[in-house]
């Protein structure tokens, strides 16, 4: 769905069968001496190195190091998908909105990669010993950093300004979509222990907030991707508004539970790391109990301003169908 962002007011437009009303995008091999061209071909060459070194000498045990090799070989992969179809001109032929997909794809990969900069050094590479297999991982992680940077500088070339005609995740409610959902998975990814909220009625509705919440912002996302947001059985705006309300009354509640139930012993918490025996000792690839109740709460407490972000600028947006 193609957008034109004039201040606080976005005016959509849609594409007839016959083609009309809509624009069309034309590839060039001088995408490529671009500044956004050159932009990816940075980010390309950063995470090829990233995997490269890492892959050389087998430094990605565990769930930690798998996540980051994980990574970089997917912004790898996509950022030269992406190239390839700028190149060849055949973003018509693309099976999602060009004008929502890079961008949406960019803060992504941001995410991944600053998510891997800080986990790969902190659980992984501090525990290698001095060597050729240390020298390489830390060689990774520096241009990991570097790819971090470049991918979230595309974001903001690319972003969505006054007066120009761009897609709705190019937007900030838009972009915030992204990073709701990208902050849900890592909070599903340190409950993966049902663990640490089955006992308790409180902190499995904690559990079930972040995945509704999670499944909206995803379905909105991927809405604007396949250009369907006319399927609604209400006019997109309004979904937009009533998303971002329900999603920060259900994150206020998280908010009080997780810590409330996780935290204080009246209610069966542990209110000090140092009562949880399995905190006692650093361990290589691992986050002991209290600290992953710990993470669920900072993440919980970032994505409920997250969510309260997005209702403002929801507000503030102005859609005029043409």
């Amino acid at each position: 769905m193609p957008v034109t962002v004039t201040r606080t007011t976005i005016t959509t437009t849609t594409s007839s069968s016959s083609g009309l009303g809509s624009s069309t995008i034309v590839g060039s091999p001088r995408a490529l001496t671009q500044p956004l061209g050159l932009l990816r071909l940075l980010q390309l060459i950063c995470t090829c190195v990233a995997f490269s070194l890492v892959a050389s000498v087998g430094a990605w045990t565990g769930a930690m190091g798998n996540w980051s090799m994980f990574t970089w070989c997917f912004c790898f992969a996509v950022t030269l998908i992406i190239l390839i179809v700028e190149l060849a001109g055949l973003q018509a032929r693309f099976p999602l909105s060009w004008r929502n997909f890079p961008i949406t794809y960019a803060c992504y990969a941001a995410l991944f990669c600053l998510s891997a900069s800080v986990i790969y050094p902190t659980t992984y590479v501090q525990f290698l010993p001095h060597g050729r297999s240390r020298d390489h991982a830390i060689a990774a992680t520096a241009f990991s950093c570097i790819a971090c940077v470049a991918y979230a500088t595309e974001v903001a070339w690319t972003r969505a300004r006054p007066g120009e005609i761009t897609g709705y995740m190019a937007t900030v409610p838009g972009l915030l979509k992204v990073l709701e959902t990208f902050v849900a998975c890592v909070i599903f990814a340190f409950i993966s222990n049902p663990y640490l909220y089955q006992h308790q009625p409180a902190l499995e509705w904690c559990v079930a907030v972040y995945s509704i919440c999670f499944i909206l912002a995803a379905v909105a996302i991927l809405l604007n991707l396949g250009d369907c947001t006319n399927v609604l059985p209400i006019a997109f705006p309004t979904f937009l508004s009533a998303l971002a309300l329900i999603s920060v009354l259900l994150y206020a509640t998280a908010l009080v539970l997780w810590p409330l139930y996780q935290f204080d012993q009246k209610y069966g918490g542990q209110p000090r790391r140092s009562m949880d025996s399995g905190c006692g000792k650093w361990h290589t690839h691992y986050v002991c109990s209290w600290d992953r109740r710990l993470a669920v709460a900072i993440l919980t407490a970032i994505n409920l301003l997250a969510y309260v972000a997005d209702l403002v600028h929801s507000a503030r947006l102005v859609f005029v169908r043409v």
